[in-house]
């Protein structure tokens, strides 16, 4: 539950949208495929596995990425992954629609 709320407050700092979850499986909605996917592989070579979810899977528009948290992760280790979910952002932000 400590590493969930730390999760969610440092959510703000980004603009990809946190979806409504108290568990954790932690959505965060990005919408277009293209810039999940990259997000997620930005994420990968960054050391992070971080799920990349698209349709079929989801509707259509409303792709995002699976972070699963536990409570064996440290502050620092989500604190890494907020600056890492920060980069993927700004790199995805260049990506065309």
């Amino acid at each position: 539950a400590e590493r969930i709320a730390q999760w969610r407050q440092a959510l703000d700092l980004l603009h990809w949208q946190p979806l409504d979850s108290s568990t954790a499986i932690q959505p965060v909605l990005i919408g277009d495929n293209q810039e999940t996917m990259a997000a997620g592989r930005a994420l990968r070579e960054r050391g992070f596995w971080v799920g990349s979810v698209r349709p079929p899977t989801v509707p259509r528009g409303t792709s995002r990425l699976r972070v699963t948290l536990s409570a064996a992760h440290t502050e620092a280790q989500l604190d890494e992954l907020i600056v890492a979910m920060q980069a993927a952002e700004k790199l995805t932000q260049r990506i065309p629609s």
